[in-house]
């Protein structure tokens, strides 16, 4: 794997942006509830704006406590129930789909450009489950667990029910444990045509690998290598800021907007890759896993790893039928200025147009500032832009006030 040799100018430009990030005071905006919110902005080094808002919690879950065992056997794997009614709720069933699907196809194609797993690999849904948090006696986190058997890997994953992510800030508190040789990992997935086609992958990645340094967290925009060689502008290997590791509990983040990648860590920008980001439609997936092969290396049997997660909070575009919100971007909100997780607070409230008309340009009644988004394919923001400025088209997915 390469290194990044950042420059000094690069990471005073990050610590520069770190401290605009952290300016803002919390708490100076009401608290609302997302029926009141037209679009929510987020707090990156420019504005973005999404419609939708979602708040998975975890930490208060002890009525669905059920820590298994590995399951020996690799069919009895993939039949597996669910660990909790938790799990069956709506709450998480609405969103979210467990997976139990295995590698055995991919190693049957026997192309190490395709794949290059030496270890048949079965998602479980036995590997994810609530757990007590010892460290505080009350409160309890979602593990999502890889376990070595003797001849074969169960692994952890669940995706979007939805494929039509467009365009999303998502963040988890989380940790990664155990043993090398494992992968854990939160990303946007649009898979290629055919296995054969991993060049149209449409995939932005945050990965830890458990192989690595205890202080490396891995951000790409897929494909990261093709049949010759690595592709270096697609991955960045970085080191998480203030001596922190990937065993501590953090807030990871990570904005896909159109053009770049962007990922955070307790709140301070860390990277962001605009090569080959994401276009198109998408899944939003997690997972703990491993198959033997040169990217995740190989765990020794009985052994295991884990990523465990407090929350997930995302805002988001999405372009599923029925899903656009009517009428624009009028209240405006925000989760980054909010003093209690998982509630929003409204931030913007535009002033009433005079009857007949009037703000002429754009829909919802509020304006864009210079340089920032005015229209695009799935945009539900700001649609007219500040005085001295215009809208001026980039791409069918992004115009800008210039």
């Amino acid at each position: 794997m390469r290194h990044d040799a950042d420059s000094g100018l690069r990471w005073l430009a990050l610590l520069v942006t770190a401290a605009l990030l952290t300016s803002s005071t919390e708490a100076a905006y009401p608290l609302t509830t997302d029926s009141n919110c037209g679009c929510y902005m987020t707090n990156a080094t420019k504005s973005n704006y999404f419609a939708h808002h979602k708040f998975f919690d975890f930490r208060s879950l002890s009525q669905y406590i059920n820590v298994t065992k590995p399951i020996s056997k690799w069919e009895d794997n993939a039949r597996a129930s669910v660990t909790s009614p938790f799990f069956r709720s709506r709450t998480w069933n609405d969103v979210w789909a467990i997976q139990n699907w295995n590698n055995s196809g991919l190693l049957a194609l026997n192309n190490t450009e395709v794949n290059d797993a030496t270890l048949n690999m079965v998602n479980s849904p036995n590997n994810i489950f609530i757990e007590r948090d010892n460290s505080t006696g009350n409160s309890t986190f979602m593990t999502m667990r890889t376990f070595r058997h003797d001849t074969f890997q169960s692994s952890a994953e669940f995706e979007s029910r939805s494929s039509g992510y467009q365009f999303l800030s998502i963040r988890m508190a989380a940790r990664t444990k155990g043993a090398p040789g494992a992968v854990t990992a939160m990303f946007t997935y649009r898979p290629p045509p055919t296995p054969h086609n991993m060049a149209l992958v449409q995939e932005s990645d945050l990965e830890i690998l458990t192989k690595d340094p205890p202080t490396y967290i891995q951000y790409t925009n897929q494909p990261s290598w093709n049949a010759t060689s690595d592709i270096p502008e697609a991955r960045r290997n970085v080191t998480l800021p203030g001596g922190r590791r990937w065993s501590d509990w953090a807030v990871y983040r990570m904005d896909w907007t159109p053009g770049s990648s962007t990922w955070f860590v307790n709140g301070v920008l860390h990277s962001t890759i605009s090569f080959q980001a994401p276009r198109d439609p998408s899944h939003v997936m997690f997972n703990s896993w491993s198959d033997g092969g040169s990217w995740s290396g190989h765990m020794k049997v009985g052994d295991t790893a884990m990523m465990q997660i407090q929350w997930i909070e995302v805002v988001y575009n999405n372009t599923d039928p029925g899903r656009a919100k009517v009428g624009g971007c009028v209240n405006v909100c925000s989760i980054d200025e909010t003093s209690l997780l998982g509630t929003p607070v409204l931030i913007t409230v535009p002033p009433q147009q005079p009857a007949g008309g009037g703000g002429g340009g754009g829909g919802g009644g509020c304006s864009s500032k210079k340089y920032d988004q005015c229209a695009g394919k799935n945009w539900n923001g700001c649609k007219s832009c500040a005085s001295g400025t215009t809208c001026k088209f980039q791409n069918d997915y992004y115009s800008q006030c210039l």
